[in-house]
């Protein structure tokens, strides 16, 4: 066969019991296909009359695509019943058949450099950047004396506090100037920043270091409704609870319906 390709084509008459009523073709790939793609492959089949006095009769096709040694597909053809007798010569019939297989195709494959590669978000920075410049700010809150200019949009767009406290029927809904109390500013500071960046580089450090900003910021995220935020905190506070730190975390676990921070200081303690 062409293309260093083999194929058996076999052929199962009406005589035999399984296809009492149709003359069957089996056509059986026997190489292994070079591509994924596999190797396309047709078969035509036609009555003719050897003399050539008569047309050609029922021609009948099948297509299969192969892709390893011994697949096959069978195409039954033309039921023994309506074969006219003018095409049976000394108890035999005469086929005409054609395979038709298609060259394989080489997989293409784009070369890395070709790869379009996107861009990492940079939403994040562009808020921090709007933080930090004041652009567009209508809103000032006062922390311990310390002023923070920010945007209601975007702080109503994070906290459903905020969004209650700017678009409600709170007071402070036409207010410029917000005092917050009970809040230290670092915390304040820190979740300011996650709320325009979705970060808190200030809990990159040891815990040790920044256990009670973590502490103070978790009680802020959950007063503001920032569950990820709180739960960042959580995430940090569990991973290193100490003898010093072991009571005011479970205390604030508890009061704010912390399960698992809960769950972490009170395995401390009763291991102790």
């Amino acid at each position: 066969m062409s293309m260093g390709m083999d194929l058996e084509l076999g052929i199962y008459p009406a005589a035999k019991p399984l296809y009492p009523d149709g003359n069957k073709l089996r056509l059986m790939f026997l190489s292994k296909a070079r591509t994924e793609c596999g190797v396309p492959v047709s078969l035509a089949c036609q009555l003719v009359d050897p003399s050539g006095e008569l047309e050609p009769f029922k021609e009948d096709s099948v297509s299969e695509t192969f892709f390893a040694p011994h697949y096959f597909k069978e195409l039954f053809f033309v039921n023994r019943k309506s074969i006219p007798s003018a095409y049976l010569r000394d108890d035999s019939l005469t086929l005409r058949c054609a395979i038709t297989m298609l060259k394989e195709l080489p997989v293409q494959t784009i070369p890395a450099e070709e790869v379009i590669t996107l861009p990492s978000t940079n939403l994040h920075r562009h808020l921090g950047e709007l933080l930090e410049s004041e652009t567009g700010a209508d809103v000032t809150f006062l922390v311990c004396d310390e002023s923070f200019a920010a945007h209601k949009d975007i702080l109503a767009a994070r906290s459903p506090v905020f969004k209650a406290q700017f678009f409600g029927d709170m007071k402070e809904k036409c207010s410029q100037r917000v005092e917050v109390k009970d809040m230290e500013v670092a915390a304040f500071r820190a979740m300011l920043h996650f709320i325009y960046t979705d970060t808190v580089p200030e809990l990159d450090q040891p815990l040790e270091a920044v256990a009670t900003l973590a502490q103070h910021l978790l009680a802020a995220a959950d007063w503001y409704g920032l569950d990820r935020l709180k739960l960042i905190c959580e995430v940090k506070l569990s991973g290193g609870i100490t003898v010093d730190t072991a009571a005011t975390t479970l205390a604030l676990a508890e009061q704010h319906n912390c399960l698992k921070l809960k769950a972490k200081c009170v395995e401390f303690i009763t291991a102790k």
